[in-house]
Parts: C-alpha cells; structure tokens; sequence
C-alpha cells in the first residue's frame, strides 16, 4: 500500500513538471506562427521555463524569520518588493536589447549579442 501510495505522488508531480513544459512548449512560436526549432527553441524553453521559476519563487520565498509563511499586509507588501525586482531586470534585459545593434545598423547575434547583453544587462544593475 505504502508502494502504491509513492508512485501514485511521483506520477502527479512528473504530469505537473510535464504540464509546465507544455505550456512552454506551446509558447515557442515563431512571430510567423512556425514552431521553433533547434538553438531557437532551447533558448526560448531555457527562458521560459527559468521565468516560470521566478514568478512562483516570490511566493515560495514570503516566509517569515521562524519559517512560517507570511500573511496579511506583511505579504503583500513582500511579495510586491520582491515582484519589482524581478521586473526591474526585465525592464533592464528589453533596454539592451533595443540597443544591441552593430556598427552596420544591424542586430546583433550569436556570440557577440551575448556578450553585449551580459555586459549591458550588469552595467544596468
């Protein structure tokens, strides 16, 4: 019964994860409707699934001093700084991208884009 009782736990937490990446999954389309392929869907899935993380990680992480969950005025007050946070690196990610373009006037790729974002993304922080 015991044995039972642990496949059936493990099996609803790997639909729940399978879920998830569906949702993903769903999401990687091309702005001309053509599913993702390759590098572009590995990047996008990377992306989705780690902005997945962030949004339930506020949530998780409203615990008081003593491990209690917050409640109340405290949480949302948490959960508010801690969302704006998250924002404000977005906010500073889109700025970047909007200034990642070479000396030719076109959009930088690959490696080079990368780079540029890294540096610019830390540089706004």
């Amino acid at each position: 019964m015991h044995k039972l009782i642990c496949v059936v736990v493990a099996g609803l937490f790997v639909t729940l994860a399978q879920a998830e990446t569906a949702g993903c999954e769903a999401q990687a389309v091309s702005k001309d409707g053509k599913p993702l392929a390759g590098a572009a869907k590995s990047a996008f899935m990377k992306k989705c699934e780690a902005d997945k993380g962030e949004a339930g990680g506020c949530e998780a992480k409203a615990v008081s001093k003593d491990g209690k969950p917050l409640a109340g005025a405290a949480k949302a007050a948490f959960m508010k700084k801690c969302e704006a946070g998250t924002g404000a690196a977005s906010s500073a990610s889109a700025a970047c991208e909007a200034k990642a373009v070479g000396k030719n006037g076109k959009a930088l790729a690959g490696a080079a884009k990368d780079k540029f974002m890294k540096k610019c993304v830390a540089d706004a922080s």
